[in-house]
């Protein structure tokens, strides 16, 4: 179902990484964005697939995938 104040939702449903299938967050950057700031976590979109997979969001393991830790 299209949220009516997301103008980009389709494109963002195309572009969101996420492998949980349960996620009603999918394509409303927004709101999945603010679900994962409350648990100090990142959106899936910011890992990559291998990463991803894990389900760990933790900002510690984006630093070291990233190579910065």
């Amino acid at each position: 179902m299209k949220p009516k104040n997301c103008e980009t939702f389709d494109r963002n449903l195309q572009r969101c990484t996420c492998t949980y299938e349960p996620c009603s967050r999918k394509g409303r950057c927004c709101l999945c964005l603010e679900y994962h700031r409350n648990n100090d976590e990142l959106p899936a979109c910011f890992f990559p697939p291998e990463v991803e997979r894990t389900y760990d969001r933790s900002a510690a393991r984006y630093l070291a995938c990233r190579g910065k830790r």
